[in-house]
Parts: C-alpha cells; structure tokens; sequence
C-alpha cells in the first residue's frame, strides 16, 4: 500500500570511488521510497575530514545521475531540512550535545585508551563482556574536578538505559539486545567534534525519516540509536523512533563480504565497461531480494511497482559477475535500435576506438548495429566487433589467423573470392551460397568454411554474422582483404 509519508535516507561518506554494495542501500531505498510515493533524502556524512574529499563527493552525485537515482531532497536540489551535508550542520550538533549532557542523557568520560585498554583486557581474561564498564558513569563533582585539574581531555558518553532493547527488523524480525551487549558509547571526541554515533541519529530525526534501510554491519549500532532516539523525543528534538530494516551482506569471492579492495566491487568498472544503468540496477536489486520465483529481468519501473522491503532476504547475497553480465545484455537486446546506436557513442570513439576518427563510417555503423545489439554482453564490447568496418586493415591477430589458416586455406580462399567476386553484393544470401559453394568445391561444410574468410576479412575467428558483416563493408575491401590474406598465405 503507498504510503506518502515515507521518508527514507541515502547518507553516503565520501571516500573513494562509489561500491556496489553503496549502490545496492541506495537503490533499496530509492525504490522503497517511490514504490510509497515517498521521499528520498540524499545526505552526505562528510564529518571525517582526514578521509572525505571532494572529488569523491563529485563522483557521488554523478554516480547516482548516471544510475538515474534521483533524490526529493539534497545537494544540488535543497529541502525544508538543508543543509545536506554533515560538515555544514556542527552548530546543531554541538548544541545537542550540550542539551543530551544538561538532561543527564550523556556524560563526560575522562578514560585514557590505556586505562580502557587494560580495563577491557581484564574483563576479557574474566570472561565478561569487554565493552566500556562504566567507570566515569557516576562521578563526583570530587572526581570531576581531579580529572580536570589533571588536564584530562574527556569524550561524551551516552548513557545506555539498564534494560534489554527490543525492535523489529523489517528485513530480520524481532531483535533482542541486552545491557551487557550495549554499552554506553562515546558521542563527541575529546577535541569536541562529534561522532557518527551522534550525528547519523540527530539528522535522521531532524529531517523526519521513517525508514532507515541500511547495511547489515550497522546493526550492532541500532540499539544504541533507539536508546539515543528516546532522549531525543524526551528532548523535543525528534518526534519518532524510526522502522529499521537491515540489508544482507553481498558477498564476493571465498564467502567474503565484498569490499571496496575488491576489484569487482568498484562502479566505476561497470561504467566504464559499457553496463547499462538499467541492466546493473536489475542486477543489484536481486541481491537479497527477488522480482519473482520466474523472471531475473524487468525494468526500473516494474522493480518500483513490485519492491516491498518485506520480501528482502536477511541471508548474505552473493555478487555473481557472470548474472549481472548476461541480465545486462539482456537489457541491451531491449533498447530500440536507435537508442542502443547512441548509447554505444563513447566507444565508437577515443581513446577506445583504434580507428582514425575520419574513418569512422556513420552509413555502416547504422546498418551493423541491429546484428551488434543481439550479440553484445556489455557496450565496450562493441569497439572490437566493427573495428574491422573502420579500420584501413583488419586487426592482426595471431592467434585467431593460427587457428582459421590451416593447411588448404590458400585454395579454398582462391576459390571463395572467385565465387563472391560474381556475387549478388546487395543480399548477405548470396553471399552465404558464394562461400557455402566455396567449400563444398574443397569437402568443406560452410562452418570450417568461413573460417579463414571470416579472419581474413575481420582479422578475428568470432564475431558479427559474417555475410552481413561483408555486405556492409562491400565488394571492393571484401575482396581486397582477401587478397592481401592470400599474399600473406604464399609469404
């Protein structure tokens, strides 16, 4: 049932080139928000100075431009909760903090890392939870006072209620966290500058989300934000504690999850290899969840029409190069044709094209594409399978000449360039017969005859159907291709 006051969040740092892992939390929420009717809020947490910059930032929004993402409220669109950015809103936090600290909802912890150190590693030795043990939780204005004339610096704590926190999960069900399990955690560094712990709640509180869809390592972290949520509401600060629905893991090679080290976990590298924005988010949105028990392929708009965040699987999901190219190529095979030409424009020139700009042939590329367009797994493929239409020579390939020039090649080449000289060049048929008659003069079925034709013509054993393929490129360079292959036969 759509539901208009749905208000998800997608609340990315920028550090380094986008995941897509980041892009799966994305798309979730983005197609639960415009399955509702809902709105999306694009947020970027850029609180890390030593670790965000600029450049990744940039790459954040044209990251979810290209995937077509587009965002109710954030950078470059604005909102009733701007500013958007973490960086641009310390004041507020700094000012929360100050009233969770008067409320008595946090506290200062003078702690240095050695005492916390040796605290935990004897509560490790003793078999008990090793988190904060609570030491600067009750201090006196005594103890205060003698750590500050110490000079001690102090963080601020949240102070974690003494009884087990209870929610359910949209993706995992009812969730049960014990006090032991949840100890009062640090908010703000001792140099005043406030944490994730801190921020990612008092944002989502202030831009009202309802919904927070997010990967499966932050789950430890959600009893600690609805303990933070309830000081929040008592505080006037929030009016709700928000649903919380926790995505699988996506999973790379040997049953790791897939980090941002691995080389497939970068889209940049689905970009640049030519994946269509549609066929990529199909891929992703079956990453913990499902269209249907008999269809992986659909489009943005039906995955919007049919996404519920109940149907996700809590079970790690596991990223399969091999699925997301085919249901890729899949997507390709639906573009109209005119729109699969253009779409094709960025590798039918520098620095992917390894043909002179001025030899590039717009006349042939429109009548090649239609026969490209079935046999393309990704776009980039298409440079190396029209090359031979633009180049003034075919690629040489030796491995692929190897393979086609076997013993006879020479004659049966002769013969075929005689059968296609007389040819009928206006129907890729007649072109067929001339090269299937060609073999069947030398005991040949038409398979290992076109062959050496097909290497000698395209420089490759695979590639384009061949007798269109000679059709488009003409009588003339047809026949030449063939000469040159018959000199360098007798060579």
């Amino acid at each position: 049932m759509a539901n208009a006051n749905v208000r998800v969040r997608f609340c990315p740092s920028p550090t380094g080139n986008p995941h897509v892992g980041l892009v799966r939390t994305a798309l979730f929420n983005w197609a639960f928000a415009r399955h509702h009717g809902g709105t999306m809020v694009f947020r970027i947490e850029d609180t890390d100075a030593a670790r965000d910059s600029e450049e990744s930032y940039g790459q954040l929004l044209d990251s979810m431009r290209w995937l077509g993402l587009d965002w109710d409220e954030g950078p470059e669109v604005g909102g009733p909760h701007a500013p958007y950015r973490q960086s641009e809103r310390m004041d507020l936090y700094r000012d929360i903090a100050q009233r969770l600290l008067d409320g008595g909802y946090a506290y200062h912890c003078y702690c240095s890392t050695e005492e916390l150190d040796a605290r935990r590693e004897a509560a490790r030795a003793a078999g008990r939870p090793s988190g904060y043990d609570g030491h600067c939780r009750a201090l006196t204005d005594e103890q205060i006072a003698a750590y500050r004339a110490e000079g001690r610096p102090a963080i601020v704590r949240f102070r974690m209620p003494d009884e087990p926190i209870t929610f359910t999960d949209l993706v995992r069900g009812e969730l049960t966290f014990t006090p032991e399990n949840v100890p009062d955690y640090g908010i703000v560094r001792a140099n005043g500058a406030p944490l994730y712990t801190l921020v990612n709640p008092i944002d989502d509180a202030l831009m009202e989300i309802t919904h927070v869809l997010r990967g499966e390592d932050l789950l430890s972290s959600t009893p600690r934000q609805i303990a933070l949520y309830k000081a929040l509401i008592e505080l006037g600060v929030a009016q709700e504690i928000p649903a919380f629905g926790h995505l699988p893991y996506v999973m790379g090679e040997g049953n790791k999850k897939l980090s941002k080290r691995d080389p497939q976990a970068s889209l940049n590298l689905y970009r640049e290899r030519g994946f269509l924005p549609e066929g990529l988010l199909n891929y992703l949105s079956l990453l913990g969840w499902s269209f249907s028990a008999d269809q992986d392929v659909f489009s943005v708009a039906e995955l919007i029409e049919k996404f519920d965040i109940a149907d996700v699987n809590a079970n790690p999901a596991r990223f399969d190069l091999k699925k997301a190219e085919a249901i890729n190529a899949d997507h390709i095979r639906r573009l109209e044709v005119k729109a699969f030409t253009e779409a094709c424009a960025p590798w039918l020139e520098a620095p992917y094209a390894n043909w002179a700009p001025e030899r590039f042939d717009r006349a042939a590329w429109e009548a090649i594409a239609p026969y490209a367009q079935t046999r393309l797994t990704v776009l980039s493929d298409i440079t190396a399978n029209v090359d031979f239409l633009f180049l003034a020579e075919p690629v040489e390939d030796e491995a692929s000449w190897a393979k086609a020039m076997k013993e006879g090649s020479d004659a049966l080449l002769t013969t075929a360039r005689e059968k296609l000289a007389a040819a009928d060049w206006t129907s890729a048929e007649a072109l067929k017969e001339a090269v299937l008659a060609a073999g069947e003069a030398h005991g040949l079925k038409l398979g290992k005859a076109q062959a050496p034709v097909r290497v000698a013509v395209t420089g490759r054993t695979v590639g384009l159907p061949l007798f269109e393929s000679l059709e488009i490129l003409g009588r003339e360079r047809t026949l030449a291709r063939i000469d040159a292959a018959l000199a360098r036969l007798a060579a």
